[in-house]
């Protein structure tokens, strides 16, 4: 992992290219030369981390939007943007940071990427309290789907590193990040009972979120993966021969998939209604896992591992589940499975990144 050339990485998007990079080019002048590009990194995500916090206080269930509960403070919605915002900027900034010092390590890439993976469920999950789930948001597990859009739109970009040798930067995240930071801004402006109108004849505001979601992946994301990867071939630089090598990357993700589907679909007490967050949590957080070891390997040029071992215990744990064994505690279990794939995430970042900053030093 240590002595690979530092990643290669494409960046087409016209609203990153004119707008965000001259701004982060600012930005990052200002910063001291001191300041370590991974202490920016971590700063950014736990911006997110934080927006996930307090909207998990005020908004725990995604019902706090809904007409008749007690809504969201309007400060709650501005500090939402600015941390939004600066997560973002500071993800940008990263980089610029470690090449204006002279800083940039393979570990500095594994890093940021890998905290990226993660961030996907952060904001996924606080953008849903704008809109909720009452009669005008979106239920619980339409966003279970679109969780998994963006965790699929997100590994699709490494997925073509792992074949091209080349991260080509999906053209959704800077829109996305933008639009939301937008968005909770006016939110706290207008209020949510905005969003219970319809935006045009009978199309809700939540009709445009999903539609933006779904667009990204299906209309930009997919096809210049399958086309970055398919001209690979073409050109014969394609990293991996075989079809089943090429597509390896995917297996893990689909097993996560189907194992936290069957879950939701044949829960005893309809799991996903009672706890989303904390579903949605588990589910973010495994994904991470696998996604930081897809990182590992393109980085290292080494074959991607066909099955991530968290998935064994979870498909134990959804087998117990499905025979009704665990029917009068499924919320204790959901609770205590998603710590141990926190703590086992946390591990694994700190196993990986410790030996790497001894070996650097």
């Amino acid at each position: 992992l240590f002595m690979i050339p530092y990643y290669s990485a494409v960046d087409t998007n016209p609203l990153s290219i004119y707008v965000m990079h001259p701004f982060w080019n600012s930005v990052v002048k200002v910063l001291p030369t001191w300041l370590a590009p991974n202490l920016i990194t971590f700063t950014g995500f736990m911006f997110l981390v934080l927006n996930f916090l307090i909207l998990s206080f005020y908004d725990f269930d995604f019902y706090a939007s809904a007409q008749g509960y007690s809504h969201v403070p309007s400060w709650v919605w501005v500090a939402a943007g600015l941390f939004n915002f600066l997560a973002y900027t500071l993800d940008g900034v990263d980089g610029k940071q470690a090449r204006r010092t002279n800083s940039s390590t393979p570990l500095g890439e594994l890093f940021d990427h890998g905290l990226d993976s993660w961030a996907c469920v952060f904001f996924v999950c606080s953008v849903y309290s704008v809109f909720g789930r009452g009669e005008s948001g979106v239920g619980v597990v339409t966003l279970y789907f679109l969780l998994w859009v963006v965790l699929f739109s997100f590994i699709l970009s490494h997925w073509e590193k792992y074949n091209t040798g080349v991260l080509f930067l999906p053209w959704g995240y800077d829109l996305s990040q933008v639009t939301i930071s937008v968005v909770y801004i006016v939110t706290a402006w207008v209020g949510v009972e905005t969003w219970y109108l319809p935006f045009f004849w009978n199309i809700y505001y939540r009709d445009v979120f999903i539609v933006m979601i779904l667009g990204c992946l299906f209309t930009v994301t997919l096809p210049m993966s399958l086309y970055n990867v398919l001209k690979a071939y073409r050109s014969k630089t394609l990293k991996h021969s075989s079809v089943y090598e090429a597509f390896l990357p995917f297996l893990s993700p689909l097993l996560l998939f189907i194992l936290s589907s069957l879950w939701v679909a044949l829960s005893p007490t309809d799991i996903l209604q009672q706890q989303p967050r904390a579903f949605y949590l588990m589910v973010g957080t495994a994904f991470a896992n696998v996604t930081c070891k897809l990182i590992v390997c393109q980085m290292s040029n080494t074959r991607c591992q066909p099955l991530n071992w968290l998935l064994l215990p979870m498909a134990a744990l959804v087998l117990l589940i499905l025979t009704g064994l665990l029917n009068q505690s499924e919320t204790g279990v959901l609770y205590l499975w998603t710590g141990v794939v926190l703590l086992a995430h946390v591990h694994y970042g700190v196993s990986v990144v410790r030996p790497a900053r001894f070996h650097h030093e």
